[in-house]
């Protein structure tokens, strides 16, 4: 007689900064190692198994990330397994919702739209407590500029400039559903800058530090190293160069992921 087996979909945000992303590595703390140390712990050792959407970059944050779990017993009570989950985990690591899916569901490849911000500020060093979620440039930029550049991604492109040693066979005509420039109204603290910034790119698939690289791309921009031309160019089949600056990990944010 089979198994019978129980699956659910759990949403997490994290602080990424002191993580070496998501996947489990030898003798590094990653979000997966820790995650799965404490579900060992509170399961009590019971056979479990976890997989992800999608994984993250070394000190990349997340306000809603997503796992699988699979399960040979039920859980009973959704709010007393996030409380016990929440009390064991890391303080840089917080259970949002748990909900049960059926044996179809693959939560790799299953249909789904990401949305990632950038947040970053220019022009001043500022206080070493932003370092965490926010990326300073100490060049003057233009912002205005950027805006332009970004709205410029928008669209469907060939965009193996953007991917972090592209082969090839490598999916390069992808769509991005919206890409913006606007000020930050979202993070705010005392010791952060009077002016910030984030860069929001929504889409449903990307490459390894694609965002980075479009990031990187328009920072290069702002500082007068790039044009417009540039990067209209840079979205077209025919272009043999890839993007060679990637916009520091620690600004990148997994805002929000959505299963069609």
């Amino acid at each position: 007689m089979m198994q019978k087996k129980f699956f659910y979909v759990i949403t997490i945000q994290y602080l990424g900064y002191r993580f070496h992303g998501w996947q489990k590595q030898p003798n590094l703390k990653t979000l997966h190692l820790m995650v799965d140390r404490t579900l060992n712990f509170i399961l009590e050792k019971k056979k479990f198994k976890t997989l992800t959407s999608g994984r993250t970059d070394a000190m990349v944050s997340a306000e809603s990330a997503a796992f699988e779990l699979f399960l040979e017993e039920p859980i009973e009570d959704f709010d007393a397994f996030l409380t016990l989950f929440n009390y064991n985990l890391p303080q840089d690591i917080r259970a949002l919702a748990i909900k049960v899916v059926d044996k179809d569901f693959n939560i790799i490849q299953h249909s789904k739209i990401k949305e990632y911000l950038y947040l970053f500020a220019f022009g001043d060093k500022f206080h070493p407590f932003c370092a965490p979620i926010l990326t300073t440039i100490l060049d003057d930029l233009d912002i205005n500029l950027m805006k332009e550049g970004a709205k410029l991604f928008e669209g469907k492109h060939y965009l193996r400039a953007y991917c972090y040693k592209p082969t090839d066979n490598g999916i390069y005509n992808r769509e991005i559903m919206q890409c913006e420039l606007v000020e930050n109204t979202i993070y705010t603290a005392n010791f952060f800058p009077k002016k910030s910034y984030i860069l929001r790119v929504r889409g449903k698939g990307f490459m390894r530090n694609q965002i980075r690289l479009m990031m990187g791309t328009l920072i290069e921009l702002g500082q007068g190293k790039r044009t417009l031309e540039d990067i209209e160019a840079s979205l077209k089949s025919d272009y043999k160069y890839n993007m060679q600056y990637i916009a520091p990990a620690s600004g990148l944010i997994l805002n929000s992921i959505e299963f069609e």
